[in-house]
């Protein structure tokens, strides 16, 4: 995971859990579309 972006880390580490990105999200008090926007690095806030 060294030349991962932040966002493909993410990724990798929710599916790792075998968590949607729905459920991460609900998890962190965020919307889907932010942790959608995160894993494609389009936003880190």
């Amino acid at each position: 995971m060294e030349n991962y972006t932040l966002g493909k880390r993410i990724a990798a580490l929710r599916r790792e859990k075998e968590l949607k990105q729905d459920e991460l999200a609900e998890m962190l008090n965020v919307s889907p579309q932010a942790v959608s926007k995160w894993e494609n690095d389009a936003s880190l806030s």
